[in-house]
């Protein structure tokens, strides 16, 4: 790999992480910073961002941003290129997670989702692409999660706007790839984060014919949260690992859990592949 895509401590880090969205972004933001690497954090308002100013005076530098503004994202990318710097690497993290059954859920939530979790990172990259393709350098991450390629009851617009990500982070890997710019889709498993629990939107229940599968899945997701096997900081340690490799990969499960289930939705996909492979070719003309 070409140096100019590793980190460099003259040139700011990241931008577009959200060190407010989860305990992910918070820990990936700290770690950067201890490596004496310099972010451009965006956060929700004022304060937050004089907090993150001061979190390394001249090394952190806070942005308001809401990612659904789609407007609003090209004038500040600008602005950071301008301001502070080329930017060597950009992290999409903004996101929250949405539970209930897809019958019981409005459509109005689904919408909302995808605006958070796919289009405004969609937008965000469309903004610091033209930059990247300019500097033939460039390093895009973009937080999915293990939703964005196994399922689970009760998460089907969150899964659905992961699978939507994952696949656009492939094939921007494809597309990309002539421009030295690498994009990463990291995939985390259950980590000890508030995604299971404050902040999670969750549609009330009002069909009964769900209440014995789906009523144990809630209260124990439920339960579950702050108490998950994954440890946000060793996660920001592994994507600063991530950053500075030689070839890095298209995507990266983070967690035991998240390997466990995508290998055994591999072996599934590959007998269901097996048995139906007849079907399957019999389709050719």
């Amino acid at each position: 790999m070409p140096a100019s895509r590793h980190l460099s401590n003259s040139t700011p880090y990241f931008s577009a992480i959200s060190p407010e969205a989860d305990q992910i972004g918070r820990a990936l933001a700290e770690e950067a910073l201890q490596a004496g690497h310099r972010v451009v954090g965006t956060l929700r308002n004022a304060q937050a961002c004089e907090e993150f100013d001061a979190v390394a005076p001249g090394r952190s530098f806070g942005r308001v941003l809401d990612v659904t503004d789609f407007a609003a994202v090209a004038p500040l990318t600008a602005a950071v290129e301008q301001e502070i710097g080329a930017v060597d690497v950009l992290v999409n993290n903004a996101g929250y997670g949405h539970e209930g059954i897809m019958e019981e859920s409005p459509l109005s939530d689904a919408l909302h989702q995808f605006d958070v979790n796919v289009f405004g990172a969609v937008a965000v990259i469309k903004a610091f692409l033209p930059y990247f393709r300019q500097r033939r350098a460039g390093h895009i991450l973009n937080i999915t999660s293990m939703g964005g390629f196994i399922t689970m009851p009760g998460i089907s617009y969150y899964c659905g706007s992961k699978f939507a990500l994952q696949g656009i982070s492939e094939t921007l890997t494809k597309e990309l790839k002539p421009f030295n710019i690498a994009v990463t889709a990291i995939q985390p498993g259950s980590f000890r984060t508030d995604w299971a629990g404050r902040s999670m939107v969750r549609s009330p229940r009002s069909i009964s014919d769900y209440d014995e599968s789906f009523g144990p899945v809630r209260e124990t997701r439920e339960k579950r949260s702050g108490h998950q096997p994954g440890d946000p900081k060793k996660a920001a340690q592994a994507i600063l690992q991530l950053i500075n490799a030689p070839e890095p990969p298209a995507s990266l499960l983070l967690g035991s859990d998240a390997v466990k289930f995508v290998r055994e939705k591999l072996q599934q996909m590959k007998t269901d592949i097996d048995t139906w492979e007849a079907v399957s070719r019999s389709t050719d003309g």
